[in-house]
């Protein structure tokens, strides 16, 4: 199982040191090369320079939000079919609703599982 992440690019998005520290231990244990940022700024240009092969964006940041950076993301036809999975401390339908709406594909609640990272890719990269 572990080789089918191998190799695969991953963005994580999130104000949080924390967050992205967990987030990119998890990922390079599987083999993931991981690219983080810590605002939508920031991974705009990144995404650009290293063509991620999904994206996982925080909804809270300052400057520009994960819903904002989101929709930056999937107007942008290059990038358009990257799967963008929302990360989020609250659990709430609006926020997966207006998640949907902006084009994500998922969304997962924080603190996350490596199971759910995982699964995440699994569905929306491997598949």
């Amino acid at each position: 199982m572990t080789d089918s992440y191998e190799g695969l690019k991953v963005l994580v998005i999130d104000d949080s040191k924390t967050i992205r520290r967990t987030a990119e231990t998890l990922l390079k244990k599987v083999g993931c090369e991981v690219i983080t940022a810590e605002d939508g700024f920031e991974a705009l240009s990144k995404i650009a320079d290293t063509h991620p092969d999904i994206i996982f964006v925080d909804i809270m940041m300052p400057r520009l939000d994960g819903y904002q950076t989101t929709a930056l993301i999937k107007n942008n036809k290059v990038f358009r079919e990257t799967p963008v999975v929302m990360l989020s401390s609250k659990d709430g339908l609006f926020d997966r609703a207006r998640g949907r709406i902006v084009g994500s594909e998922q969304y997962l609640t924080k603190p996350f599982t490596k199971e759910e990272l995982l699964g995440a890719i699994k569905s929306l990269v491997l598949e």
